[in-house]
């Protein structure tokens, strides 16, 4: 009997479920279908071994990222916290998968393999992340799940930030042009950036994506997104372009460039909502001096980047990347949306900085 009930439990999960889903892909996929392997309760408990929390390589405050193996297959698995479930954010599960399925077929995104239906909170299956997040590595720390071990990692190199920083852009610049209603992904941080076993960067987490509507230059929707990390026009009038992204984008490379989070303790000033947005100087960086003005403060390239990728880089082409890819940031960072290139732009930036041609 008890077997029965769970079974008819599972059963209506599975379709209450699978309609919701079926919704979103329609209005985010123009109603195409997309493949989605089905995956049972019990084949994702043998994957992580019953969800052990050894397998937990990433915690946000949203959800639980393991790691597993499948039919010989290594894979990510993300379980949403009930908590925040029961708090109404259910649409925004379902718009993660079905954006994760539209992107799918980009190379620098977290790709999609399938999910379980049968449990209240659906479980998305993904490829494997062999190396992890992004903040891990900018910690240069792992830990376990409630942090009791850490173990040491090698910095990442000043050319594989670089090569994150423009992967990273390519799939932003792709979610906003390949489709006929550009799509806002809204929270752009290292934590939503994981690492593959070849360190690929691969963006993943679109629970508070949005699509603009067709024809319209912006959509209005209540203010979400990562402190220091929201673009403040947006923050203020609720009104999302694409721009969104590109300040956020631009806080992501000054966490490629300094590492941690110290940036936000040179830039914030307590007057300000946010940093004063480079809305000062950013021209001394034209001619190349090493000092630049972020509201009323005066810094040296020194104090913002991280002193493990400026060892012995003074006069160096790596010298000359760092001081384009911060003037890039705060360029992003603009106050005003209308002065922020476009992603487009910053992608074809990053990639002639990646190539040397400064």
């Amino acid at each position: 009997m008890a077997g029965k009930k769970r079974d008819k439990k599972r059963e209506r999960a599975f379709y209450e479920n699978g309609s919701k889903l079926h919704e979103k892909l329609i209005a985010s996929c123009n109603g195409r279908p997309i493949p989605i392997r089905s995956y049972s309760c019990e084949e994702l408990q043998r994957a992580t071994n019953n969800y052990d929390p050894s397998r937990i390589f990433h915690i946000d405050s949203s959800y639980k990222w393991y790691n597993g193996s499948f039919e010989g297959r290594m894979i990510t698995i993300k379980k949403f916290i009930e908590e925040y479930f029961r708090h109404g954010h259910d649409e925004n599960l379902f718009t993660d998968i079905a954006v994760s399925a539209k992107m799918s077929t980009h190379n620098n995104v977290l790709k999609l393999i399938g999910c379980c239906l049968e449990t209240q909170i659906p479980i998305s299956v993904y490829e494997s992340a062999a190396n992890g997040s992004l903040r891990g590595r900018l910690y240069d720390v792992t830990s376990d799940h409630d942090g009791a071990q850490q173990h040491q990692r090698e910095p990442l190199s000043w050319q594989s930030r670089l090569k994150i920083a423009r992967e990273i852009a390519h799939a932003i610049s792709y979610l906003h042009t390949a489709f006929s209603r550009p799509i806002v992904h809204r929270d752009i941080k290292p934590g939503n950036v994981f690492l593959d076993q070849n360190d690929v960067a691969k963006l993943t987490d679109f629970s508070l994506s949005i699509l603009i509507p067709e024809g319209e230059t912006h959509v209005e929707d209540g203010v979400f997104g990562t402190l220091f990390r929201l673009c403040p026009y947006y923050a203020s009038t609720g009104h999302i372009t694409e721009k969104v992204d590109v300040y956020s984008f631009g806080s992501f490379l000054l966490d490629l460039l300094s590492r941690q989070s110290k940036w936000r303790d040179l830039f914030y000033t307590p007057d300000s909502s946010d940093v004063e947005d480079s809305e000062n100087d950013v021209e001394d960086f034209e001619n190349d001096v090493e000092y630049f003005e972020i509201g009323r403060k005066i810094f040296t390239i020194n104090e913002v980047v991280d002193p493990a990728i400026l060892v012995g880089e003074e006069g160096s082409v790596a010298w000359q990347q760092l001081q384009a890819v911060l003037r890039l940031a705060l360029i992003c960072r603009k106050k005003d949306p209308e002065i922020r290139p476009n992603m487009v732009d910053v992608t074809k930036e990053l990639r002639k900085i990646e190539r040397f041609i400064l």
